[in-house]
C-alpha cells in the first residue's frame, strides 16, 4: 500500500498547488495524471487525503454553495469538502519536486514527476530525464541479451511478446533523447509553474518540449 501512496501523495499535492479541489474533481484530475489504465478509486483517494490532512500538508473545509445552488445544497446528503495546500504542504511539495534520485526514475514515479515538470526547475528536469534514460538503456540491454540467449526455445507468441516489449522501451528511449536534447538546448529555462514559453537557441527548443521530443524521435526514425 505504501508504494501506491508514494505515487498518489505527490500527485495530490501537485494538483492542489494549482488550485483547491474537492474529492470528485481531484479523482478526475488524478486519473488523467496517473493514466487511464490505472483508474483511481475513492477507496484509495480518501485514505490518502486523510493521511495528508493528519500530517498538516493539506486542509479540508466544507464548500459554500452558490446562491443558485442553495436548494440543492439543502437536499444534499453530504457537503463537499474542498482541499487546499497548507504552508507546510507547499514546502514539502517543493522538496519532492527538487529531488531527482533513483526513485524518481522508476515507472510509476516518473509518470507523476513528468506530469509536474511545469512546476520543476530545469536542472532537476534534466537530471530526472537523464536518469530515466540510463535506467531504460540498462533494462534494454538486459532484455536484448536475454532475448538473444533464449529465442531458440521460445514459441512464436512469446517471441512476438518479447519483440513488443523491446520496441516499447526503444520508443521511450528515443522520446527521452528528444526531451533531453530540448532541455539542453534551452538557453533560458521557463520559470517553474508559470506556463511561459522558453527562450531557446533553436526552433525545435522554442516549441512545446513534448512536441519537440516527438519531432526529434520522428527524425531519428
Amino acid at each position: 500500500m505504501r508504494g501506491r501512496s508514494d505515487v498518489l501523495e505527490p500527485a495530490i499535492l501537485g494538483l492542489l498547488h494549482e488550485s483547491p479541489m474537492h474529492g470528485y474533481e481531484l479523482r478526475k484530475r488524478l486519473n488523467l495524471v496517473l493514466g487511464s489504465f490505472r483508474a483511481l478509486s475513492y477507496g484509495s483517494l480518501y485514505p490518502c487525503l486523510k493521511s495528508l490532512v493528519d500530517r498538516g500538508w493539506i486542509v479540508g473545509a466544507e464548500s459554500t454553495p452558490l446562491a443558485g445552488h442553495a436548494a440543492h445544497a439543502v437536499t444534499s446528503k453530504r457537503a463537499r469538502i474542498v482541499y487546499q495546500l497548507t504552508a507546510d504542504g507547499k514546502e514539502h511539495l517543493q522538496q519532492v519536486l527538487s529531488s531527482s534520485g533513483p526513485s524518481s526514475w522508476e515507472d510509476e514515479n516518473f509518470d507523476v514527476r513528468f506530469a509536474f515538470f511545469g512546476q520543476t526547475d530545469a536542472e532537476t528536469r534534466l537530471r530526472i530525464l537523464e536518469g530515466r534514460r540510463t535506467r531504460l538503456t540498462e533494462r534494454l540491454e538486459t532484455v536484448r541479451q536475454s532475448f538473444a540467449r533464449t529465442r531458440e526455445r521460445m514459441d512464436e507468441y512469446t517471441l512476438e511478446l518479447q519483440r513488443h516489449g523491446l520496441e516499447q522501451v526503444e520508443r521511450e528511449v528515443r522520446w527521452l533523447d528528444g526531451l533531453i536534447d530540448n532541455e539542453r538546448g534551452v538557453r533560458r529555462a521557463r520559470p517553474a509553474g508559470t506556463g511561459q514559453p522558453a527562450v531557446a537557441d533553436s526552433p525545435a527548443a522554442a516549441t512545446d518540449p513534448v512536441d519537440a521530443a516527438r519531432t526529434t524521435e520522428k527524425e531519428r526514425g
